[in-house]
């Protein structure tokens, strides 16, 4: 019982540490994404929108292990986007875990055209819809983004809180991919970034 009594600081005190870097990197995380955005050629904000942007509480919850099943024979396909074109893609991986008690299933794909850059192709796509659309966060579904270096020993590690918009969210004339029906999670996820204030 001693023992117990013993240790029990020393792990408070680890989980603790864990978090405030945890926190830390997530709000690097963010920062660096809104900078990003700002850079891009084409930004779908200015600098006057940056107090617009919004974000759910940091939550390590939403932070999880997904087994990893590849699927190397797939048939490429298209995903519509909001401008009505069709992007190809092909799907990658199939991604399963849980997520506040809830076992969910998520696709990962390449697309065909960034496969031919060698800047972007170890570049995973994986774009989900939630509970949380059209109340919390923008309705045309949230992103996020892995690298084929991210799967190791038949696991992937799904970052929730970095989840981000697709451009439209912020405003028209972008072709941003629409999930495809698979990729619904049926379980709000609130974490990441939520709807842009000017919607």
């Amino acid at each position: 019982m001693k023992a117990i009594l013993y240790f029990l600081p020393i792990l408070f005190l680890s989980v603790t540490a864990y978090c405030q870097d945890y926190s830390k990197e997530i709000a690097s995380f963010r920062t660096k994404y809104i900078a990003d955005l700002l850079k891009e050629e084409h930004a779908p904000i200015k600098a006057s929108d940056t107090d617009k942007i919004s974000f759910f509480e940091i939550d390590p919850a939403y932070k999880v292990t997904a087994k990893f099943k590849a699927t190397p024979n797939s048939t490429p396909f298209m995903i519509a986007t909001h401008s009505s074109k069709k992007k190809e893609y092909r799907e990658y991986g199939i991604l399963s875990f849980s997520v506040r008690g809830t076992v969910c299933t998520l696709h990962a794909y390449q697309s065909l055209k960034l496969m031919q850059n060698e800047q972007y192709k170890d570049y995973l796509f994986v774009p989900f819809n939630d509970l949380t659309n059209y109340e919390s966060t923008y309705g045309g579904g949230r992103y996020i983004d892995l690298s084929l270096k991210d799967v190791a020993n038949g696991t992937v590690t799904l970052d929730f809180n970095k989840c981000y918009n697709p451009y439209c969210a912020y405003s028209e004339g972008y072709s941003c991919p629409i999930p495809p029906d698979e990729n619904r999670l049926e379980v709000a996820i609130t974490a990441g970034e939520k709807q842009f204030q000017n919607h």
